[in-house]
């Protein structure tokens, strides 16, 4: 199936059912009393402040309309209602927009969407999040027209690993035939949240989600990996695709972890990078026009950027 991965598009637009975690995207990152307590997100490396480049900067200030919700470690995710129906005009909007892009994709060379179900969210606290699993047409649908959201309501959740090894932090970019976000630089794996994470009670195991993409995406087994903790969960405007971070850390090498994915990946990042830790901020502001903007706020929360750090005059 094809996912849509985690990245952000400056769309404009409101977002309506704001948990009481949320908080507007800010950069440079928030104030310290809106932050997570130190106690819930690893210390920022003693690396100095991240003062990023003016073009970066700048982009980052108009991308007010994405929001960064506060959650929980132990956060949990429950379906609690079926799929609604939908009037049939609306069905067949969805599905002329359903078949352009799958004809985009599949003539991109970038492989053929599938129709399964993923899981969107109705409510979201840091505690909890609930909602139901929907069909990804009508994902695909709202992210080709973003004014089918009052009538679809779909915020879809999908996963984003911050994946960690001895040398570094593993950066990929996408294929640029992808039906979303196509040709941008981010952390992986990422995955749509499917009707395969749920479990017999009505949770959603969104950390065996993340580790069927380390497989798929990256070639590497469960075992090679350590536990995940859940860092927050930014929402983007326009698409309102949710993406929830995760902290995922392996003892291999950069060498052993670019074999995997050469050898038993699916091709989803052409290229993959490892970058070195210290690297970060030069490789940002290197691939800043095609980075997808959810990344350095999930590298701050996991403690692989420093918070705060405003926009200096130099270039």
């Amino acid at each position: 199936m094809s996912r849509v991965p985690g990245g952000g598009e400056s769309h404009g637009g409101a977002i309506t059912g704001m948990g009481p975690g949320a908080r507007a995207f800010q950069w440079p990152f928030p104030p310290a009393e809106d932050r997570p307590p130190a106690k819930e997100r690893p210390p920022a490396p003693a690396r100095g402040r991240f003062s990023p480049p003016p073009r970066i900067a700048d982009k980052m200030r108009r991308m007010t309309s994405f929001l960064v919700h506060l959650i929980r470690p132990d956060i949990a995710i429950h379906v609690t209602r079926a799929m609604p129906a939908l009037p049939d005009a609306l069905e067949a909007r969805i599905d002329a927009l359903w078949e352009a892009a799958a004809a985009r994709v599949e003539a991109g060379g970038a492989g053929r969407l599938f129709n399964g179900q993923v899981f969107s969210i109705d409510t979201l606290t840091p505690e909890r999040i609930t909602g139901h699993l929907t069909e990804y047409r009508r994902l695909i649908a709202q992210s080709e027209d973003h004014t089918l959201f009052t009538a679809l309501g779909v915020r879809s959740l999908a996963v984003c690993g911050v994946l960690t090894c001895r040398d570094g932090v593993a950066i990929g970019r996408r294929p640029r035939a992808a039906v979303y976000q196509p040709g941008m630089w981010q952390l992986c794996p990422a995955g749509s949240v499917d009707a395969g994470a749920r479990r017999a009670d009505g949770t959603m195991d969104h950390r065996g989600q993340l580790l069927t993409e380390i497989r798929e995406e990256l070639g590497l087994d469960a075992e090679a990996v350590g536990p995940m903790t859940p860092l927050c969960i930014v929402e983007h405007p326009g698409s309102h695709v949710c993406d929830l971070g995760m902290a995922v850390s392996t003892p291999l090498s950069a060498a052993a972890v670019l074999e995997a994915h050469r050898t038993r990946g699916n091709g989803e990042y052409d290229p993959l990078r490892v970058v070195p830790i210290p690297a970060l901020p030069a490789f940002l502001a290197r691939v800043h026009a095609d980075l997808v903007p959810p990344a350095p706020v999930f590298l701050a929360h996991a403690g692989l950027l420093p918070w705060g750090g405003a926009a200096s005059g130099g270039g």
